[in-house]
């Protein structure tokens, strides 16, 4: 981990740090993601479980998936399974998953390529090992976000983004110390590819040890960090996190991410993804894959996917 990388980060450019003025953000809250199975049987971690939405807002969930190395025959999926009202952001770090969708969206996702889909007004997806890694085992390990959208987008048509790995912004800290993969949104006027509904920004980035960074950020957002692999702390008060670890910040215009001097023999450096999103503040209710405003819309969800109005399966599948 991870799979995009450079040979030399002090190459790219540099995010300048933000000026002594900007308001750091302090750490509102450190939790510990539990382990639990999704789809077929395979591992996840949910990252932002048990977090108030009040601070997660736009973002619903997260789930870490792996890191597993996997037998023979033991790669995993998902079923046929629809969605509604919200995106889905897939990052895969290491291994390969097939999407594959009921409005025509689909492709394979490897080593630092994202997919992003906008459920809007529905559909049907699967997400799949391809038989080579079912039939060779491998290692997998990856990220699913889910992003909620406003009101006025919930029933918008559904769309499909493949984004490769090697179209991720990759920029660093102002002393080289962290390798910076600018997934979506924008950092001091660079521009990840991912295209959003909601405004957001999402970083996946690698701290060698003993380093630390310090990123500008957008005050109207909030601010996550999350621990894929290693340890450190977040903020200027040095608060401890790692592995499997959210840290919620508070208000500010800055963030500031350390990774301590040592790490496990795991990981090298200390992988942190960070998000920041504009709030929707508006009523959330979500019943497993729809997320709508009231229970009135999620029961007509239901209903709808239940009359085969969110899709068919192709007939191929």
């Amino acid at each position: 981990m991870p799979a995009v990388t450079t040979d030399n980060p002090l190459l790219l450019p540099r995010v300048s740090p933000p000026p002594p003025t900007a308001e750091a953000r302090s750490v509102r809250t450190v939790s510990t993601a539990p382990q639990g199975y999704e789809g077929e049987g395979f591992p996840v971690r949910r990252a932002f479980a048990g977090i108030d939405y009040a601070h997660l807002d736009p973002f619903i969930m997260m789930d870490q998936m792996g890191e597993v190395d996997y037998e023979a025959g033991e790669p995993k999926g998902t079923a046929w399974h629809p969605h509604r009202g919200f995106e889905t952001v897939t990052y895969i770090i290491d291994g390969t998953f097939v999407h594959r969708d009921s409005h025509g969206g689909g492709g394979v996702i490897t080593d630092g390529d994202t997919q992003w889909m906008t459920a809007g007004s529905g559909l049907l997806h699967i997400e799949t090992p391809p038989e080579e890694l079912v039939l060779s085992g491998g290692l997998f390990h990856g990220l699913q976000l889910w992003v909620n959208l406003p009101r006025e987008n919930k029933m918008i048509a559904p769309k499909y983004q493949d984004l490769r790995g090697r179209n991720v912004k990759l920029l660093t800290s102002p002393d080289g110390g962290a390798l910076l993969r600018l997934i979506a949104g924008d950092l001091e006027g660079h521009a990840g590819p991912g295209a959003t509904h909601t405004p957001i920004t999402m970083i996946h980035a690698s701290v060698t040890p003993g380093a630390e960074v310090t990123l500008p950020w957008r005050a109207d957002f909030n601010a996550l960090a999350y621990a894929l692999a290693g340890s450190g702390t977040a903020g200027t008060e040095a608060r401890p996190f790692g592995t499997g670890q959210a840290v919620v910040f508070g208000h500010g215009e800055s963030l500031t991410v350390r990774a301590d001097a040592a790490q496990d023999s795991r990981s090298e450096n200390f992988e942190v993804v960070l998000l920041g999103g504009l709030p929707i503040r508006e009523p959330m209710m979500q019943y497993g894959p729809f997320v709508m405003n009231t229970h009135v819309e999620l029961a007509q969800a239901f209903e709808d996917f239940k009359s085969g109005r969110l899709g068919t399966i192709p007939a191929d599948a």
